[in-house]
């Protein structure tokens, strides 16, 4: 079932929560907070450091573990209207380096106010490690996503996330499948697992997927 069409999703409280720096073994305890979720005012970052995840619930124990993934600095954020797919709509770029002589895994959004959701998109260096990383994102009109193409004083959000190349493989084939939908000659939806284990009940994992990563959040409003 796509996920959008889901008819609701419950939210668990109750549950025990904790992460573990498996580097230093120091733990970090979040607090229920009685709707669904789960927090820490005590959590200490360390940049290609191990973190461990531990939920029990239901006398079931989930796990995961992921490292966090360093991002670089946004070197520019520029407009125009003849880089994109349409040349009459305004788009924004956004500019980066790419580290050296190592593999890195990148995961972009884009978010007007107003806008119904983000619009999110997944970045290898494969093809361009070392060099500076050009991306753009423009808008078209699209009614179902209450979606209109940027005008001059709109203040477009961006994230930058540093991410796993297995968070990448997983958040790749979400984006694929969502952006997709309808499109008669894309590969036929299915299930994507992340990488949370049920260590009591292996058949009974949980959807979604625990990451660590640090980010650049920062916004452009077009001239």
């Amino acid at each position: 079932m796509p996920y959008f069409d889901i008819p609701s999703i419950n939210s668990v409280t109750g549950a025990s929560v904790k992460v573990t720096n498996a580097n230093t073994d120091e733990e970090f305890v979040f607090t229920d907070q009685n709707d669904g979720t789960y927090s820490t005012s005590s959590f200490v970052p360390i940049v290609g450091n191990r973190y461990d995840l531990e939920v029990i619930y239901n006398n079931e124990t989930y796990t995961a573990s992921e490292t966090l993934i360093a991002v670089p600095d946004i070197n520019s954020i520029t407009q125009s209207v003849e880089g994109g797919f349409d040349d009459e709509l305004l788009e924004v770029n956004v500019y980066f380096d790419d580290p050296i002589d190592e593999e890195n895994y990148y995961l972009i959004s884009y978010f007007e106010a107003g806008d119904l959701f983000p619009y999110l998109g997944d970045i290898s260096d494969e093809f361009l490690n070392g060099n500076e990383i050009h991306d753009f994102f423009e808008k078209d009109d699209d009614e179902d996503n209450n979606q209109a193409p940027f005008q001059a004083g709109d203040t477009v959000n961006i994230n930058l996330y540093g991410i796993s190349e297995r968070y990448y493989n997983y958040i790749r084939l979400l984006i694929e499948q969502y952006y997709s939908g309808g499109d008669p000659f894309s590969s036929t939806g299915a299930q994507i697992r992340g990488n949370c284990i049920n260590e009591t009940t292996e058949d009974n994992y949980a959807y979604g997927y625990f990451r660590v990563t640090q980010l650049i959040k920062t916004s452009y409003t077009f001239q």
